[in-house]
């Protein structure tokens, strides 16, 4: 196994495996044999990985409806998001998943029996992980594919982003403006402090959330308990929920709330649903909550190079670079004046616990 590109404090965490078929997920060609024979080997590995939250996809140069109706009759095809099954070149397909699944590279790995596919998706995506096929069973073993907690949306989490391809589906045969459609799905958002059943859940956020990550600090469950129960912080999660179910939690704030100013240590969003319109909604409520204490409100952002999106977020809504950073960390310190804090959209129903 080949771990391109897989330097850096945080531990690599696989979101997603891409699969190659032939020689791979089954013995043979299958354009050479349409009855060709799936390894079970191979899938066991699938549905234990799916079981603790690990996506499945397909990149393999091959009949895109002739294999879809082979992983039908495998009973399998439901295991694989956004399969790319053409003739482009393989990386270009696991740039399409993704995109796809809005994930970063170094989230993926690549499954296949071929040294020239595996060399040719090293050399145009560094960060992906390359496991050749004859070394699965030693692969799936290693950290990298065995998250700390398996939690219950862990098991849904497949289901829930087959729930936002469709979401994705009524979006674009939706005629009018991105508002009315949001206005359309009923989405309700519920914020409340962390109790202990959202602490498994909360640390997997902090591990797998990178590009809405505020500062790309990862917390442990001890920690995280820690900090619930301190008098001195208050941890938020967010859920969210549509008229296509659930999104899970996928939100977390940790605030310090001791003496006159307030700090955000950390505000994250799943990226799961940053084209939903919620992503500033925690931000504002921790604001307004500062602003019923009377307290002063900082922000704490680290440049991970993946997270800009966040620092804008907080310049969009008003922040302003302050002193009192750590250029030794990298540590950025904004401040609000909280004299503008945006409203609930009116296309969210917001439940405060």
């Amino acid at each position: 196994m080949t771990a391109n590109g897989a330097g850096g404090g945080r531990p690599r965490q696989v979101k997603c495996v891409v699969w190659d078929l032939d020689g791979t997920l089954w013995d043979g060609v299958l354009l050479e044999d349409a009855e060709v024979a799936t390894r079970a080997d191979v899938i066991a590995v699938i549905r234990a990985l799916d079981e603790v939250g690990i996506l499945h996809s397909i990149s393999s140069k091959n009949d895109h409806e002739l294999a879809m109706r082979r992983l039908a009759e495998a009973g399998i095809a439901d295991y694989f998001l956004y399969p790319q099954i053409n003739w482009n070149a393989k990386s270009d397909s696991i740039q399409t998943i993704a995109k796809s699944l809005n994930i970063g590279m170094d989230a993926l790995a690549f499954v296949d029996d071929q040294d020239f596919e595996l060399a040719e998706v090293a050399h145009a995506l560094p960060e992906v992980l390359l496991v050749p096929a004859g070394t699965l069973a030693e692969a799936v073993g290693r950290p990298e594919f065995r998250p700390r907690f398996v939690t219950g949306e862990s098991r849904q989490r497949r289901l829930m982003y087959r729930a936002d391809a469709i979401r994705d589906v009524a979006e674009q045969e939706y005629r009018g403006t991105s508002e009315e459609f949001l206005a359309t799905l009923g989405m309700r958002m519920r914020i409340s402090p962390a109790g202990p059943d959202d602490l498994p859940r909360a640390e997997e956020l902090t591990v797998r959330t990178n590009q809405l990550n505020s500062t790309g600090r990862t917390f442990g469950f001890e920690e995280l308990d820690a900090l619930r129960t301190s008098p001195d912080h208050l941890l938020l999660v967010a859920s969210l929920e549509d008229r296509f179910g659930s999104y899970g939690t996928i939100g977390l704030a940790l605030l310090g709330t001791a003496g006159p100013v307030w700090r955000l240590h950390l505000l994250l969003m799943s990226c799961r649903v940053v084209s939903r319109g919620v992503g500033t909604v925690l931000l504002n409520h921790a604001m307004r909550l500062a602003s019923a204490a009377g307290a002063r409100f900082q922000a704490e952002f680290v440049h991970t190079g993946r997270n800009r999106m966040m620092y804008l977020t907080y310049k969009m809504a008003g922040f302003r670079e302050v002193a009192g950073g750590n250029e030794a960390d990298g540590l950025v310190l904004l401040e609000s004046s909280l004299d503008h804090i945006q409203p609930v959209p009116p296309y969210l129903n917001l439940d405060l616990g």
